[in-house]
């Protein structure tokens, strides 16, 4: 039976987590082409031609509870810089996985990311009661397996042939995973690192 759950403003320092709408299409086209982002092979960032269609997939996700979208909105400059996702909610077996994570480029290296991994990391084992939370990415993305492995995920393993893309390539998939008896200990590596951007 699914949950009713759908998604809330989670608020850090330096970054707003809204829950994903249509009203967000203009300002997400916009931070996409920071970069040009779907031109990322290994990433899953859209066209913002596909901008409606992503928002709109990600929506009838949500209404099936199996996602909670999200547009992240920098605080300082009140500009929407990205988006990110609880996907794969399985909620029988407590466990979700957090992704389609993508960022204009001027956030890229910045505390965005971090923040929003323990803002939504903060809500799924402490709200949401999860057991685990998995993180997928492309075998050869590895700028995203090195974020990954820093937010104190462990790696389960690879999943080979995983997937066909869209360019006809065929995607090896890591996935990683942070279970609840880690969970006190990522968050408190995720707070220091935040000190850090602060210093």
């Amino acid at each position: 039976m699914k949950s009713e759950v759908h998604a809330e403003c989670l608020s850090g320092e330096h970054i707003l987590l809204e829950p994903l709408s249509l009203e967000h299409i203009p300002a997400l086209s916009l931070a996409v082409s920071d970069g040009e982002l779907w031109q990322l092979w290994y990433t899953s960032a859209p066209h913002p031609d596909e901008m409606k269609e992503y928002i709109e997939t990600a929506l009838a996700a949500e209404e099936r509870g199996e996602a909670l979208s999200f547009a992240v909105r920098d605080k300082l400059s009140g500009e929407i810089i990205g988006s990110t996702r609880i996907c794969n909610w399985d909620q029988a077996n407590r466990r979700l996985e957090i992704g389609y994570t993508w960022y204009a480029k001027r956030a890229q290296r910045t505390s965005a990311n971090t923040e929003a991994k323990l803002l939504m990391l903060e809500y799924a084992f402490e709200t949401l009661d999860v057991m685990a939370v998995e993180f997928r990415t492309h075998w050869h993305n590895q700028a995203s397996r090195e974020a990954i492995t820093r937010l104190g995920a462990k790696q389960d393993g690879v999943l080979r042939n995983h997937k066909l893309l869209s360019d006809g390539t065929v995607r090896d998939t890591v996935i990683y995973s942070i279970i609840d008896s880690e969970w006190a200990a990522v968050k408190q590596n995720l707070k220091f690192r935040m000190q850090k951007y602060q210093m």
